[in-house]
């Protein structure tokens, strides 16, 4: 089957995970020089807290993990600060995109591919997050998991595209920034298009990328 549809992961895909620290870095002395740290531990934590809920069978949704993580990462340098926390949690709903997002779904979008979004975040996140980033209207669709209350890299929330986009997995190049997300991607039957901006080694996991890009402006050439 043909290429249809362009689904992208959103946090570290479309938008930079670490903006929200490193713009409060830029105002704050306590976090001048350490927050690289803070976005690291912030973001690992994220994952984890989300895994160990689904696994565990204790979902909360996408605020709430991202919220937890924080509380973590600050406490782990030693940071007690109300007003910061709400300063990140805040800066979080309203993070840069990478600077190549808007050409590159301009130019998918010219070649009739058909875009969305499935994201762990939480309706409200995302809705956020794309409104700040001037992309309101860019999507078809902005697809959560909160409807299933679980998170990737269940099959169950790549299934959401088929099922609100009518597609067939052969038909959908997925993108996404985190390696174990294009694995449960790839086992479910999508396209996969890691986006490797780190240049890390590749996960030893089963499923592979089928391609490997270094960052978004790769992606349209993918397409045949």
């Amino acid at each position: 089957m043909a290429l249809t549809t362009v689904v992208f992961d959103a946090y570290g895909t479309l938008f930079d995970v670490t903006a929200a620290a490193r713009r409060a870095g830029a105002g704050n002395a306590a976090l001048a020089q350490s927050w690289p740290a803070l976005a690291e531990n912030w973001r690992r934590k994220q994952l984890e807290y989300s895994w160990l809920r689904t696994i565990s069978g204790a979902y909360a949704d996408f605020a709430t993990v991202t919220a937890d993580a924080l509380d973590w990462a600050m406490e782990a340098q030693g940071l007690n600060d109300p007003d910061l926390r709400e300063e990140l949690l805040a800066l979080y709903d309203a993070l840069d995109p990478f600077p190549e997002v808007a050409e590159t779904l301009a130019r998918l979008s010219e070649r009739g591919m058909r875009l969305a979004i499935l994201s762990n975040g939480s309706p409200a996140m995302l809705a956020s997050a794309v409104n700040a980033a001037g992309l309101s209207g860019a999507f078809e669709a902005v697809l959560s998991v909160d409807s299933l209350r679980m998170f990737k890299p269940q099959a169950a929330v790549y299934a959401l595209v088929g099922a609100r986009l009518g597609t067939a997995p052969q038909q959908v190049l997925f993108a996404s920034s985190n390696g174990w997300d294009i694995a449960g991607a790839a086992r479910f039957g999508f396209h996969t298009a890691w986006v490797n901006r780190a240049a890390a080694p590749q996960d030893r996991l089963p499923q592979r990328p089928m391609h490997e890009i270094p960052d978004l402006t790769h992606l349209p050439r993918l397409i045949p």
